[in-house]
This record gives structure tokens, C-alpha cells and sequence, in this order.
């Protein structure tokens, strides 16, 4: 397939960057900041179709399936950077949300020639993790036209697994290739082309919506706060206890004792000390119904 991008919005020359190296530092800077408020705006004219991926999301999740994110370059890196920071935020690993860029692990640091372009790779790469109808699939791709994104969300429709297509443009083929289009327009670019900047920054922040208002559904905080957290270093394990003493009313010795007994899982320490259980009650309760809200009985 030949691809034509000259037509693409991301492609175009932004008039308002035409002489940006002739600018001063300060006003390179002001010049961005300025381009940048265009991300917001996109962002919200999209807003029903993000909600509705959301959805969609939650649903397989809920069902047993994984939400896969694929992508080449800039959209396959954020891709794979949202799903590893579901482990320390959510308490959520591959088994649930994992990121795949075209070209594997060795293009996250590196440029892998013409790994986007090759649409079969991707369904390589999806059966490697044994892709099924269960999962949903979230291509990411700027242009919408990336080959290796088209191959997979081809595989995902004939495995009779839904998918979300997020680009940068409108009119795209990825966009009619998924069950869960979602385009947020950012335009042309500071540097012509260039859409690890607009487009990237938009990508980002998306995806923080699609993972973090899933997990919010399936239980994975209590109000606002992370309380499936993994407390793998330091800060995250002062956090843990900051939660108990904030929420609990209680001095940290006890907050230290008491998400000791519970195995340093946070929620599960809430729900021995909230509601007078064991460690194997709380956990018994916890595999039935993840949402603690729900276990307290509370109004949210």
C-alpha cells in the first residue's frame, strides 16, 4: 500500500512556527506553550469517544481479556509506557495491560528500520502473546494510516476481538478499521512532521484517560486514592502509609504494623482495619468484588 501523506494535517507547515529559528529561546518557548493548548481542545471535542473505549475497555477486562496497545515509533513507546505504569500504580501487570511496539524492546531506544511498515509483524507479535476474542486492542498511530497498526487491528477483527483505533487525523483508515475510533486533530506541528510533539503529547494524555479511568471502574482506587499500589520502593512504601494514616486516623506505627499483616497491600489493609477482618477474610472478600467502596457499603 503507497502511502500519501503529504495531505495529512500533521504534515503540514504551521504558519505560526515558519520562522521559528529565527525566534529567541523565550519566545521558541512561548511559541510551543501556545501550540500546545490546541492539545486540550482536541482532546475535549473527543471526549464521548474516549468515554465510549473507556467503556468498551472495562468490559473486556472484566470479561478475562487484556488490553493490548500497539504501535511503531513515538505512539508504540507511549503505548508501552502506559502499560508498564499500570504495575506500581494499579497493582495491574501484563496478564492485563501490555504494550507492544513494532520492531520489539530494542526499538524503544532505537529507530528499527521499516518495522512499521510491515503489517504482518504485527500479527506476529499479537499471536506471539496469544491474541484472543477476549482481549481489545488499542492501535496508536498519528497518521491512522501506519501498516503495522492496520495489520493488527485487521487481526483483531478476524479474531472477533473488539479494538480502539486513537490518531491524529481525521478520515484515516484506522479509524474506519476499529470498532472504537477515536481522533483527536492536533494539526500541523512545531517542526513540520514532527508528531512526537502535538500529536504525542496527545497520545499521552488520552491513554492516561483509557487506563486510568478503566481502572477506577474495576476497583483499582478508593475515591481519588491508589490503593492497589505496589509499594516496591521507598517512596511508593511511604505512600502506602500515608494512605492508612491519612484515611484510618491512625499514627504510623500502627499504619506499619498493620499493612504488614496485610501483606503490604493497601486496600486489603483498609478493609481488615475498617472492617475488623482477618487477612485471609479480607482477601476472600477482595476476590469476589475488587471495588472496596462496595465491600464498606459507601455512597460514592
Amino acid at each position: 500500500m503507497t502511502l500519501v501523506i503529504h495531505t495529512l494535517t500533521t504534515e503540514q507547515q504551521n504558519p505560526n512556527t515558519q520562522h521559528i529559528d529565527a525566534m529567541s529561546t523565550l519566545e521558541m518557548v512561548k511559541t510551543m506553550n501556545q501550540e500546545d493548548q490546541a492539545v486540550i481542545d482536541a482532546i475535549g471535542h473527543a471526549s464521548e469517544s474516549i468515554s465510549d473505549a473507556i467503556d468498551a475497555i472495562v468490559v473486556a477486562l472484566k470479561s478475562g481479556g487484556r488490553l493490548i496497545y500497539i504501535g511503531a515509533g513515538t505512539s508504540g513507546r507511549l503505548g508501552v509506557l502506559d502499560a508498564s505504569e499500570c504495575l506500581p500504580t494499579f497493582g495491574v501487570g501484563e496478564e492485563k495491560v501490555m504494550g507492544i511496539i513494532a520492531g520489539g524492546d530494542h526499538a524503544l531506544r532505537h529507530p528499527v528500520e521499516n518495522a512499521e511498515d510491515r503489517r504482518e509483524l504485527c500479527i506476529e507479535d499479537l499471536q506471539r502473546i496469544g491474541f484472543n476474542e477476549k482481549d481489545i486492542l488499542c492501535a496508536i498511530a498519528a497518521s491512522g494510516r501506519t501498516p503495522y497498526c492496520l495489520g493488527g487491528l485487521a487481526y483483531a477483527k478476524s479474531m472477533g476481538a473488539k479494538s480502539i483505533a486513537l490518531t491524529c487525523t481525521d478520515n484515516n483508515p484506522m479509524l474506519s478499521a476499529a470498532d472504537f475510533p477515536i481522533a483527536i486533530v492536533t494539526g500541523a506541528e512545531v517542526i513540520t512532521g514532527s508528531t512526537r510533539l502535538k500529536a504525542g503529547s496527545a497520545q499521552k494524555m488520552v491513554l492516561n484517560m483509557l487506563s486510568t479511568c478503566s481502572m477506577i471502574q474495576l476497583g483499582k482506587t478508593y475515591g481519588n486514592i491508589m490503593v492497589d499500589v505496589k509499594p516496591t520502593n521507598e517512596k511508593l512504601h511511604q505512600r502506602a502509609l500515608n494512605m492508612l494514616t491519612g484515611i484510618l486516623e491512625i499514627d504510623e506505627i500502627a499504619a506499619k504494623d498493620l499493612l504488614a499483616r496485610a501483606h503490604f497491600h493497601v486496600k486489603t489493609a483498609l478493609l481488615m482495619h475498617l472492617q475488623s477482618m482477618s487477612y485471609e477474610a479480607a482477601t476472600s472478600a477482595l476476590a469476589k468484588e475488587e471495588r472496596l467502596a462496595v465491600l464498606l457499603k459507601e455512597e460514592k
